[in-house]
């Protein structure tokens, strides 16, 4: 087999799915490099770069919350408001009841527990579309935000601001850059490698053939460089910024859902519900837990974001959140996630929110009225869409091409996925455990 075949069939992970994840990564490449040029250099300076991830970092957290709803075949369209209401109570907990910063983020994780529960009762034990549920949500708690607040903002200490708008610390010697970045960037190169040596491993003791030799040198290239580009653009600030705390909880929250959706029982569930609701059903999966349980970790992830957005703005409104819950839906479709449930990854949700945080960015960066940003973010939505549409007219994979038939009653079931799509879990195989 010749190079670019071996190449075509292996810089993937040999997969469709994880095709489509690298060609958005890809995507998003393209995009910062051209609006590098577009803006004379700006969109990858280190102050600017900061501010994107601080900008950001609220709307990719409910993307991995939003990720998990939509693989159960869901939506949710309360995550602005319950972030609101979570905001502004945190706030008034700690100006009015004189809640320490700590305990104030527990009650406002709390509150979104609470929420969830709430939320998911109805869709799950009660039957109530979550369409519906969440569209009453968000009425709902956009108005308990607003009457609580009696419409002013509430300032928070500054303790609690560090959440949104801190960075990590300086510690070491003055080598120029932000030491503790350099580490993180270290230890993320470090796990790359492992990662891919145990991938090797762990094939070849199944006795399947690994990628070959170069090809794996050459993913750990790419993957290595943009690891260690962004920790030096990241460490490089002005004295007093580095990676922010905000970042950082982001990537805990990655780490921990993307082990929690490839590796758990639990997580497998997920797929399987929204994969095929009636053959997970058979299979044993609880089909009220696993409603109840995603609709309520949303609200929790919302709850979390809110407070970030809060910290980073130094005080809670009545405007807060106004609009979230689209960004964090096109982030997830843009990442390759499909409205029938069933596909999509963490990593994926995170790329397609960094592709729209770019474009909102160097959009700015060059000037383009707000009006414009939101005409160009509406048709990448749509061009997102109809890439997959074409692909399914021309016989290949599509995401898409199982929604009308999910959404009518008398539909029969969905067929089992190839072997070579990754993302979706048959049913029947994954529910074990």
């Amino acid at each position: 087999m010749s190079r670019i075949k071996d190449l075509q069939k292996n810089l993937f992970g040999g997969t469709t799915s994880n095709a489509r994840q690298f060609g958005m990564i890809f995507t998003l490449v393209a995009i910062v490099l051209l609006f590098q040029i577009w803006t004379d250099g700006l969109t990858l300076r280190s102050d600017n770069l900061i501010a994107l991830f601080q900008q950001n970092s609220y709307i990719l957290i409910l993307a991995i919350g939003m990720l998990m709803v939509i693989v159960a075949g869901h939506i949710d369209l309360s995550v602005g408001s319950v972030a609101a209401f979570a905001g502004i109570l945190v706030a008034k907990s700690m100006a009015e009841w004189d809640l320490p910063w700590p305990v104030a983020i527990l009650f406002g994780l709390a509150i979104g527990a609470i929420i969830g529960a709430w939320q998911g009762f109805w869709v799950a034990y009660i039957g109530v579309p979550a369409f519906i549920v969440t569209l009453a949500g968000m009425l709902l708690f956009r108005g308990g935000n607003q009457y609580i607040g009696n419409a002013n903002t509430i300032p928070v200490p500054e303790e609690f601001r560090t959440i949104g708008s801190g960075f990590l610390p300086e510690v070491g010697p003055n080598t120029g850059y932000n030491n503790l970045t350099l580490l993180l960037g270290l230890a993320a190169c470090v796990a790359v490698v492992w990662r891919e040596l145990q991938s090797r491993k762990t094939r070849r003791e199944m006795d399947a053939d690994p990628a070959p030799m170069w090809i794996s040198v050459l993913r750990l290239a790419v993957m290595v460089g943009v690891i260690v580009f962004a920790s030096l653009r990241f460490a490089s600030g002005r004295v007093g910024t580095s990676f922010p705390v905000s970042g950082i909880i982001l990537v805990a929250l990655v780490l921990a859902y993307s082990f929690y959706t490839r590796n758990t029982a639990g997580g497998r569930h997920i797929y399987a519900v929204g994969g095929n609701s009636r053959a997970a059903e058979l299979s044993g999966v609880k089909l009220k837990r696993v409603n109840f349980l995603v609709m309520m970790n949303m609200s929790v992830l919302a709850a979390l974001a809110g407070m970030i957005f809060v910290a980073r703005s130094a005080a809670s409104g009545p405007q807060d959140g106004n609009g979230w819950e689209l960004d964090a839906i096109a982030a997830v479709f843009i990442g390759g996630a499909a409205v029938s449930g069933g596909i999509g990854t963490i990593s994926g949700s995170i790329v397609g929110g960094l592709v729209m945080a770019v474009l909102n960015n160097g959009l700015q960066l060059m000037g383009v009225g707000t009006d414009k940003v939101q005409i160009i973010k509406g048709l990448v939505l749509l061009l997102a869409v109809a890439i997959d549409v074409y692909n399914k007219s021309q016989g290949r994979f599509s995401v898409i091409g199982s929604i009308t038939r999910t959404f009518r009653r008398d539909a029969p079931p969905a067929a089992p996925p190839s072997s070579s799509d990754a993302e979706r879990q048959p049913a029947t195989t994954t529910v074990s455990g």
